[in-house]
Parts: structure tokens; sequence; C-alpha cells
């Protein structure tokens, strides 16, 4: 009675098995690689990366203690002056950590594109110094070049063989960096080219407006500010030494006067990051205008090589010229990106929206 049972049950199990098998398999080829645009690598450092994930869990921490103190009887003022400052540091602490996080995360990912646009243009430069070694080789073969020409573009290839060596090991390295960020593990990252960056509609002014209960640093110093004032409130009476309440009023003092500098330097901070941003969107048009100016320039080769007045020379020195323009908008289009979100870190608000 049990040996058929056992035989019939015998190719079900090895079936299931081999079946969970291709499954596990599947399940880790997946892992093992991710695609992402930028929007989804920011939402994801977002949601689930260790600095906000800290940060969250601090804000819930600022939120108990709050609500133990407003529930205990015996509390004194201070300690409810403390655990209010607490909870503001917190939640204005999570919203500068969130901008923080996504400036890391941009500079990351759009280390990987670079990478891989400056492997496209230095592979295409090897071709063409490549070729152009051959025809000085042919030329002092013939007589028509010196030894001289000939070292001169060696040096140029092997100069950009190089660079190309390094563009290849350096997109690795980002990688790396990006999947740590998100947590990935040993994910592969794969990116997508980054969609242009945005027009900064923001005004300095609508960016100034505010600007103290944006950043932690000028809301920790305004708390100072509004600790010393109570110690003093508490220390001007005729129960407490003089010496306690000139040692508050110095406080005090010292404490207002770190908030003024702390401003004038935040705000200097934004200035300059607004103004970075407006000069790198200028950059952005200034390269888009090159490319098409080189686009024109390899139309114009290639008639020429139809009409019998270039070489294939030119031409293919004119198609690494518009990789090379092609290039530059990528980097200042990237470097838009990156200023626009040091102006987000400045401002303590988000002016690309990625981190909405």
């Amino acid at each position: 009675m049990t040996t058929p049972s056992r035989t019939t049950a015998r190719p079900f199990t090895l079936n299931t098995l081999a079946l969970l098998a291709v499954l596990s398999l599947a399940a880790q080829a997946g892992a093992q690689s991710a695609a992402l645009d930028l929007g989804s690598a920011v939402t994801r450092a977002l949601a689930s990366g260790p600095d906000t994930t800290t940060s969250r869990a601090n804000l819930q921490k600022a939120q108990a203690t709050i609500k133990a103190v407003q529930a205990d009887p015996t509390s004194i003022i201070t300690d409810q002056v403390s655990a209010q400052q607490g909870l503001e540091s917190a939640q204005v602490n999570l919203s500068n950590t969130k901008l923080t996080v996504m400036q890391t995360v941009v500079t990351q990912y759009l280390s990987i594109y670079e990478a891989e646009q400056r492997e496209n243009l230095n592979a295409a430069q090897v071709n063409y110094y490549s070729r152009s070694l051959q025809i000085a080789q042919a030329r002092l073969a013939a007589r028509v070049a010196t030894p001289l020409d000939v070292t001169k573009a060696q040096n140029s290839l092997s100069s950009n063989q190089q660079e190309l060596a390094d563009a290849r090991a350096q997109r690795p390295i980002a990688a790396a960096q990006l999947a740590k960020t998100l947590g990935l593990g040993q994910s592969t990252v794969t990116v997508k080219a980054p969609p242009a960056p945005p027009q900064l509609s923001a005004t300095l002014a609508s960016l100034q407006a505010g600007l103290g209960d944006r950043l932690p640093t000028l809301v920790q110093a305004a708390g100072a500010v509004q600790s010393a004032q109570l110690q003093v409130k508490v220390s001007d009476n005729d129960y407490t030494p003089v010496r306690t309440l000139q040692d508050a009023q110095t406080a005090l003092s010292n404490a207002q006067r770190d908030l003024d500098s702390g401003r004038k330097a935040a705000l200097t901070t934004l200035n300059d990051a607004y103004r970075a941003a407006q000069n790198a969107r200028e950059q952005v048009g200034i390269s888009a205008a090159s490319l098409n100016a080189q686009q024109t320039t390899l139309n114009q080769a290639q008639a020429k090589l139809k009409a019998g007045t270039a070489a294939a020379i030119d031409v293919q020195n004119a198609q690494v010229q518009l990789l090379s323009a092609q290039f530059a908008l990528t980097q200042a289009q990237d470097a838009s990106w990156k200023a626009l979100t040091a102006l987000s870190v400045a401002a303590g608000k988000d002016v690309t929206g990625l981190a909405q």
C-alpha cells in the first residue's frame, strides 16, 4: 500500500522543486538589476533611505516626548518649552534631511549618466585618433609627413585611450554609491536619461520669506533665544540672585547675536545659490546653441564629402565634435540640476519638484 504512494508522489515533488528553483533564480536575477529613472530614485531614497528613516524616528521620539510632558502634571514651563522646541526641530530636520538626500541622489545619479555619456564620447574619439594615426603613418610612408606628426597622433590616441579607460572605471563606482544610498545592496544599477532640468520659477524674495522657519540651524538658534528669554524671565525677581539674572541676560545677548549672524549667513548662502542656479540655466542655453551649430557643421562636412571636396576623416572629426557638443550639453543640464538641488537645501524648500 505504501510503495505505490511513494512512486506516485516522486514526480510531483521533483517538478515542484524544479519550479521553485526556477522562480528563485528569476527572483535573484531581478534583484541583481535595477533600472531607475531620476524621479523613482529620489522617491525610493526619501521613502526608505537610512537618513530619512532616522529623521522620522527622531520625529516620532519628539512627538512622544511632548505628549508625555503635556500629560505630566508636575512638568514645569522650561520642560514644556524644551519639548516643544524639540518637536519643531525634529520636524524641520526631517524636511531638511529629505532635501539633502535628494541632493545626494541627484548628484550620484547624474554621475552615472555622465560616465556613460563620457564613455561613448571617448570611444568615438579613440576611433577617430586611431584613424588619424593610420593616416599619419601612411603620409610618413609617402614622405609627405614627418615622424613628429606620427608621434603627435600616437600621443593623442594614447591620451584618449586612457580617458576611455577612466570613464569605464568611473561608471561602476558611481553606480555602487547610488545603490548604497538607495539600499539596493549588490544590485547592478542602470539609469535612464534624466529629464531636462525645470525652469526656476520661484523668486528670490519668495525663498527668503520664512527662511528662519525652514532651516534647522536657524530654528535651533531661535530656540536658544527663546530659552534664554525664558531664563531671564524666571530669574527676574527678588528671590533669585542678581548674578543669576546677569548671567541669563548675557546668555540672551549671545544667543541673539548668534541668531542674527546665522540669519545673515543663511541669506548670503541663499543669494549665492540662487545666482548659481540662474547662471547654470543660462549655460544650458549656450550649450544647446553650440550643439545646433555643430550639427550644421556636420551636415556641411557630409555635403562636402558627397561633393568630393572633403575626406571621410573630416566627416568623422565633425561627428566626434558633435558628440563632444552633446556631452557638453549633458554636463550643462546636469550642472543645472545640481544647482537647483543646492538652492533647495539653501532655501529649505524644494525647487526641483523631485521631493514634493
